[in-house]
């Protein structure tokens, strides 16, 4: 194995494993290569083999440093959020913010696309890696559709990952778009007010019942969205 490999797989592991979490500033090229005991040529190669896996950015003068976890998402499916940051070797966590069972108003209505008056569970949680937050969730679940939902605390499992283990689905629809951070999912995400915020809101059903509506909010640097077409001819 050439020799940057072997630091780049050090210097790898050290991320993976969380001994670096997101946000830490690397040691310096002289000190990583006075450590290593090799040329900053060498350093150089396996700072910038982790730059090319998006695991660290590079900056002159400021240093590397370790990046937020920043998961793809295929555009046509439906995603565990624990699931995609587990293999990505980061530590999860999902807190509860916000837990209520109501009648829907006009507005709860109109987003799950049921009558007023149906009776509905809203949550709002927030998703953790590595310790950071990762995105925020505001979900909306059809209590006509999933009833055992009512008796669920959503305190130890995340309602995405709930419903996927439990409930077939048969449709969905994804919207996405792209918003600057107010003062509210600012301060759920810990980012700046303004900074760019990506959205997808997922409408899914079972037949003809609707059974859920999410919001998730994604800081702009955390998260990709991929989609891979094939060419048929007509």
């Amino acid at each position: 194995m050439p020799r940057y490999r072997e630091i780049y797989a050090s210097l790898r592991a050290k991320i993976v494993s969380g001994e670096w979490p997101a946000g830490f500033r690397l040691p310096s090229e002289h000190e990583l290569a006075r450590s290593f005991g090799c040329a900053r040529m060498t350093l150089g190669k396996a700072l910038g083999a982790l730059a090319e896996q998006r695991l660290v950015t590079r900056r002159r003068r400021a240093g590397t440093v370790v990046n937020a976890p920043r998961p793809q998402e295929s555009v046509l499916e439906i995603h565990d959020i624990e699931a995609e940051l587990v293999a990505a070797g980061v530590a999860y966590t999902y807190q509860l913010r916000a837990r209520q069972a109501r009648r829907a108003n006009a507005a709860d209505g109109a987003a799950l696309g049921v009558a007023r008056g149906t009776p509905i569970l809203a949550l709002t949680g927030l998703h953790r890696a590595g310790g950071r937050p990762h995105a925020l969730e505001e979900r909306l679940i059809n209590l006509q559709a999933v009833p055992e939902a009512r008796h669920e605390p959503f305190t130890v499992i995340s309602p995405g990952r709930w419903l996927l283990q439990r409930i077939p689905w048969t449709e969905a629809e994804h919207q996405i778009a792209a918003v600057n951070a107010d003062a509210r999912i600012a301060r759920q995400l810990a980012i700046r007010q303004d900074m760019a915020c990506l959205i997808i809101e997922r409408n899914t059903w079972r037949g003809d019942e609707r059974i859920t509506h999410v919001r998730v909010i994604y800081p702009c640097d955390q998260h990709r969205l991929v989609a891979r077409f094939r060419y048929r001819p007509a």
